[in-house]
């Protein structure tokens, strides 16, 4: 009972501080999308579309930025200091030049967004707000190089409390740039992405100031050296991160590309399915730090070879956040038409979430499950995987299946989140069967001591 309690308190030591940071980056939309919606449901769907849009190329880079938290944790946990600072000067470089070629990409996606059939009115709103996220991604990336790094070392709570100070930048310059306080003209839907920009600028700056000033952090960086920089370690975050990023990228493009499918269902469809997103999101954050925190103790479990440490670490995993998940289906379901009065007044908007709120708590288990699995085969690095079955889940089945209740069926909105119920619980499905894969092939190497 002692081993179990203290399996708990440390995924929970570590997931508490990533949640509050995965909520700090989630509130950005939410709150730009709060805001933003008591302008109405025209600059509301506006800002919905172009975080749909941006949400692509965003979460590829994300993606791309995880790849060096399994690599910083295993070579932290045997103490090679100097691999680690290694690992950090090359991902920084990396990831600062993506950010260059993400913002770029999307950019130039701005002229495609006339041909994806939107209502004009929600494209004229949202195209000003699209252009500062995208410029946005630069600062990010750097952002995500360090906060990525601090995970593997198995500090989350420097990014936490970053990410709120930045947050509350955020919406001080949204009161002020999207209402036109302070002397400010009002700019409306776009006030709200340039302070998201001047917001994600900060955090970057804040964190390279957090090693400069801080000695045990500072090691990392004295340790920098031309002769540091290396194709073979860029590859080997590359190796890791790229197949992450494309199994995230494939499940975030099965909700972006629902969102934009929502959006030929008219401008109050798509702010539903907007709100809905913003709603699950939050109550996705809590297992995705637990999944965060079971990536960081599988990293070091696995640097240390100690298998049998990793099936309690996924056990305590699974068990948090399917209790955690059960529960939030059954608010889902009682709260359906109280939570969308937070974003909105729109009665139809209030309306159609409900409809979709009723989805979300269908999948809430499979989707808590399916989080928690590829976190576990993350950690031990098997990520090549996980996109394969996410491309099998999410694109093979959850899209087409989407498309053929809302539209060929005729269901509508409510159609289109049926696809996730049955994608998710493919992906939970195969994932399971995959880490189980995995300990068995781990534990006949211990068997035959290898």
């Amino acid at each position: 009972m002692k081993t179990l309690s203290t399996e708990y308190s440390k995924t929970l030591r570590l997931a508490v501080p990533v949640a509050l940071t995965q909520a700090g980056m989630l509130a950005v939309q939410i709150v730009d999308n709060a805001m933003v919606g008591h302008l109405g449901a025209v600059p509301l769907a506006g800002v919905a579309f172009g975080g749909n849009v941006f949400f692509f190329l965003f979460i590829f880079g994300l993606g791309l930025a995880m790849g060096i938290t399994p690599l910083v944790g295993e070579a932290h946990a045997q103490g090679k200091h100097r691999k680690v600072a290694q690992l950090l000067q090359n991902s920084v470089a990396l990831y600062m030049g993506l950010g260059l070629l993400i913002s770029f990409l999307q950019m130039q996606t701005v002229h495609l967004f006339p041909h994806m059939n939107q209502p004009p009115e929600v494209i004229e709103a949202g195209t000003p707000y699209y252009r500062y996220l995208a410029w946005s991604s630069i600062p990010l990336m750097i952002f995500f190089a360090f906060r990525q790094f601090l995970e593997g070392v198995g500090n989350t709570r420097v990014e936490m409390v970053i990410t709120i100070i930045c947050n509350a930048i955020n919406i001080f310059l949204n009161w002020v740039f999207i209402y036109g306080n302070l002397g400010f003209e009002a700019m409306g839907a776009s006030g709200a992405g340039l302070a998201t920009l001047t917001s994600r600028v900060m955090m970057p700056l804040m964190m390279i100031g957090y090693f400069v000033v801080n000695h045990s952090y500072r090691r990392y960086l004295s340790f920098y050296s031309g002769d540091n920089w290396s194709r073979r370690r860029v590859v080997a975050i590359l190796g890791v991160g790229f197949p992450i990023s494309l199994q995230m990228v494939l499940e975030g493009g099965a909700f972006a590309v629902t969102g934009i499918m929502m959006g030929w269902l008219g401008a109050v469809a798509l702010a539903a399915n907007q709100i809905a997103i913003s709603i699950t999101n939050m109550a996705f954050l809590i297992v995705l730090s637990i999944g965060s925190a079971t990536t960081i103790r599988v990293s070091h479990a696995y640097g240390l070879k100690d298998f049998e440490a990793i099936k309690r670490i996924a056990r305590t995993s699974y068990r948090i956040g399917i209790v955690w998940n059960v529960f939030m289906a059954v608010v889902f379901v009682v709260c359906r038409h109280l939570l969308p009065r937070i974003f909105t007044v729109d009665p139809a908007v209030i309306d159609i979430t409900g409809q979709l709120l009723i989805m979300v708590a269908m999948f809430q288990v499979f989707d808590g499950v399916q989080c928690v699995s590829i976190c576990i085969l993350r950690g031990m690095q098997d990520v090549k995987i996980t996109s394969i079955i996410a491309f099998i889940s999410y694109i093979v089945i959850n899209i087409p299946i989407g498309y053929l209740f809302a539209f060929t069926l005729g269901i509508g909105p409510r159609g289109l989140w049926i696809g996730f119920v049955f994608g998710l619980c493919v992906a939970a499905t195969l994932l399971v069967a995959r880490y189980r894969k995995m300990v068995k092939k781990y534990s006949l190497s211990l068997q035959n001591g290898q």
